[in-house]
């Protein structure tokens, strides 16, 4: 089986407002099994931002994979969330939500705003690094992603 790690570079959008955190996942990303290049924004103004390629963010890759926080500054993830998926250049990419919130609420908005799935994050240091190798796991390796840069046909 040939080594992932010579494939296509993953490029993966972290939108996530605690430091520690988003240090979390960039250190479970790096020793996974996928060759990523992560960008980290902090709230949700920089990341539509960064999603629509504008001002500091005019030459920001295009995501083949976000993992979004609900609860970040200025607009707050669900709102994030809404946009893309309204977004016909921005729909079609897959968006793992990763939040502390177990609020059912949260839960069926975010489904109802076609979050790709919900995860909870974990208190525990392990548990929480487990948690970002599963993502990985399952969006990077098993998931056919679609064809970056291809916009969304709404039907």
């Amino acid at each position: 089986m040939a080594d992932k790690k010579m494939g296509k570079i993953i490029e993966i959008l972290l939108i996530e407002d605690n430091p520690g955190d988003a240090r979390l996942v960039v250190e479970a990303l790096k020793e996974g099994k996928v060759r990523n290049k992560l960008s980290i924004v902090e709230d949700g103004d920089e990341a539509m931002e960064f999603l629509r390629k504008e001002g500091r963010h005019e030459k920001a890759p295009h995501p083949d994979l976000i993992l979004l926080d609900l609860n970040l500054p200025k607009k707050d993830g669900r709102e994030v969330l809404k946009e893309i998926k309204s977004d016909e250049n921005l729909m079609r990419i897959p968006v793992v939500i990763l939040t502390t919130s177990q609020a059912e609420e949260d839960i069926m908005k975010t489904y109802n705003y076609h979050a790709n799935c919900y995860i909870t994050k974990p208190v525990d240091l392990d548990k929480f690094i487990k948690v970002v190798e599963a993502i990985e796991g399952f969006w990077l390796t098993i998931v056919k992603l679609p064809p970056n840069g291809m916009k969304g046909t709404k039907t």
